[in-house]
């Protein structure tokens, strides 16, 4: 998500055309001129035996955007829908149950927020994203709520909602292969950058073993001796190196590293452009570049790259494939593609609009075939993939039935032969990942993971694959249930999480790659500028391979000093990454070779 300003002020995720569209409503008058009705009827219970009720309310003529800057206002001059909800249960029921709360209405283009408060009040829950339904997953227990209906560009519809106790899906057991460890090393406080690395990036020069690692305006290598010992070292783009747009200024940073040709890419959002520039030498050198094209999105900057898909124009120059820049323009996102090796960008071309999907998007990978995958965290209900078999020309949507819109933005990772691993955060805030063998058409085997550790609340979920049966999903995760942007109440002890799957994804096992030191402390606000300190780490993490398949993971420890030997949170963002240290790589051919004997590059697979 797009830096605001020299102050990194972070926008709140329903910047995203929403206030656009309701703005522009009430300046042109369009809204018709009625009132709203209350919700009929206007509360209702749900039992282990009457596990479904509905309800409707509208029409609503005048939108109430003051969601847009925190906690919705309800008033007589903004207004809500409230249905009082009861739910009796069994004790226990919720190991097998959920609360399914679904809100919908006709017209795709006009837009409601859900919330979820208790019998005191307090948020437990949102769905305030560009849905069509808007959803939320809650525990099937004996409670009382208060389901909040907020019109955010009701465009003078009526929504209905509909409260069910839902069986939660029967979960394959974990896989029996020996878990994998990890080290961990921080970028040491001579970086300029080190204590600033919220949403880093990695790549790998699979020649070299140079790990890059963007942490804001800084890009920095990483090199691991014979020992697994790390060694961190600035190698910014700047004036000084061949690239003067580097290193100045960020609205948000991105680097990508072709783990075929071990180019590197580094860029920073700059309005509706990108200052980027890339590196064939590991940062010693820079070579400035178009940066993206045109029109380019004002937010969510991503690259990426793979071979060109057959059948279409190909490469301009000697350079082999194809580079990506995608992001998102408040009414649509679109990407860009560049024949040149990152050069100069084509037109950029719409991939869905806010009718399809909500703006906000996790980061561009490109398929062995060409195939390029973008994915969505809410589309019509479900979080997706836009997918394009043409080298960016024309785009698809295509959904995981299984899945309900979440908070963190979702990832792909992509096998040898082309399989997708779609690893995201489900509206229960669970982590779940689903295999496709058809280019997202069709998803198999999702599940839960983690459940077998308690992990109830994730956040950050991002996949990289080697072989076409090997995978890695990593996120931060917290056995602690409930609402964990609750700044006052969530107490919840945050630690990263990987799990491997070596079967193509029918099933995972699942380790804590930070057993004895917390990512986290408290809440994780993923609300942008409405959010306080919480909101250090910003919005994502990374992950890739090297050339052995081992995984490394890019994130920020928010939890440093003192808080890492049992004091209180200290809201740090320090660079830092864990490697796979030992067991079973994602290329069958290293089985169990970790720490550095094998020095030959294997260029195969999705970084």
């Amino acid at each position: 998500m797009a830096l605001l300003s020299a102050l990194r002020l972070r926008r709140h995720p329903r910047w995203r055309g929403r206030v656009v569209i309701g703005l522009l409503a009430l300046i042109c008058g369009t809204l018709p001129g009625v009132s709203a009705d209350a919700a009929t009827p206007p509360s209702g219970t749900v039992t282990d035996t009457a596990p479904t009720i509905t309800w409707s309310a509208g029409p609503f003529a005048v939108p109430n955007v003051s969601g847009t800057t925190g906690t919705p206002t309800c008033g007589d001059a903004q207004l809500c829908d409230d249905y009082a909800l009861t739910v009796s249960v069994p004790t226990g029921y919720d190991a097998d149950h959920s609360l399914r709360i679904d809100i919908k209405w006709p017209n795709a283009a006009a837009d409601f927020d859900l919330y979820v408060l208790d019998a005191n009040g307090r948020e437990v829950a949102a769905s305030a994203s560009s849905s069509d339904p808007e959803t939320l997953l809650l525990p099937a227990v004996t409670a009382s709520y208060t389901v909040r209906v907020v019109p955010y560009a009701p465009l003078g519809e009526s929504f209905s909602g509909t409260a069910s106790l839902v069986a939660n899906p029967v979960d394959p057991p974990p896989s029996k292969a020996t878990p994998p460890t990890y080290s961990n090393s921080s970028a040491p406080d001579s970086i300029a950058d080190a204590h600033d690395a919220g949403e880093p990036s990695i790549g790998v020069n699979r020649a070299t073993g140079a790990v890059m690692f963007q942490a804001y305006t800084s890009t920095l290598k990483v090199t691991y001796d014979t020992a697994d010992a790390a060694t961190w070292r600035d190698k910014s783009a700047n004036a000084g190196n061949g690239c003067p747009q580097g290193s100045v200024t960020s609205l948000d940073p991105i680097l990508f590293t072709d783990p075929a040709t071990n180019r590197t890419f580094e860029s920073q959002l700059a309005g509706k452009t990108a200052l980027t520039c890339y590196t064939d030498d590991d940062g010693e050198t820079w070579t400035p570049t178009a940066g993206s094209g045109i029109n380019s999105g004002v937010d969510h900057q991503t690259i990426g790259g793979g071979p060109f898909a057959p059948g279409g124009p190909g490469a301009l120059t000697s350079y082999p494939n194809a580079v990506y820049y995608c992001s998102q323009d408040i009414a649509d996102a679109s990407c860009a593609i560049s024949r040149d090796g990152g050069l100069t960008y084509g037109p950029a071309v719409p991939m869905y609009s806010l009718l399809d999907c909500g703006g906000l998007h996790g980061h561009v990978k490109v398929a062995p075939d060409g195939t390029v995958y973008v994915p969505n965290k809410g589309c019509g209900g479900n979080q997706a993939v836009a997918v394009s078999e043409d080298n960016g020309l024309s785009w698809s949507v295509r959904r995981n039935p299984f899945s309900s819109p979440g908070d963190s933005d979702p990832s792909v990772g992509i096998g040898a032969s082309g399989t997708v691993y779609m690893g995201y955060q489900n509206s229960d805030g669970t982590a779940r990942i689903a295999v496709s063998h058809d280019k997202g058409k069709t998803w198999l085997y999702d599940q839960r993971i983690g459940g077998a550790l308690g992990i109830r609340n994730i956040v950050f979920p991002v996949v990289t694959a080697g072989d076409d049966n090997r995978a890695a999903f990593a996120f931060l995760g917290t056995t602690t249930g409930g609402n964990y942007q609750d700044t006052e109440s969530f107490t919840g002890v945050w630690h990263l999480y990987v799990a491997t799957t070596y079967d193509g994804g029918q099933s995972w096992v699942t380790v804590d790659a930070t057993p004895t030191d917390p990512v986290q402390k408290g809440s994780i606000c993923t609300g942008g500028t409405t959010c306080g300190k919480d909101r250090n780490l910003l919005d994502f993490n990374d992950v890739t391979i090297d050339a052995q398949g081992r995984v490394l993971v890019a994130y920020a420890d928010g939890c440093t000093g003192v808080c890492a030997t049992g004091g209180a949170q200290n809201y740090d963002a320090l660079a830092t990454i864990a490697r796979q240290s030992s067991g079973n790589t994602l290329y069958g051919a290293y089985d169990a070779v970790v720490g550095g004997k094998h020095k030959e590059p294997r260029p195969k697979g999705e970084q």
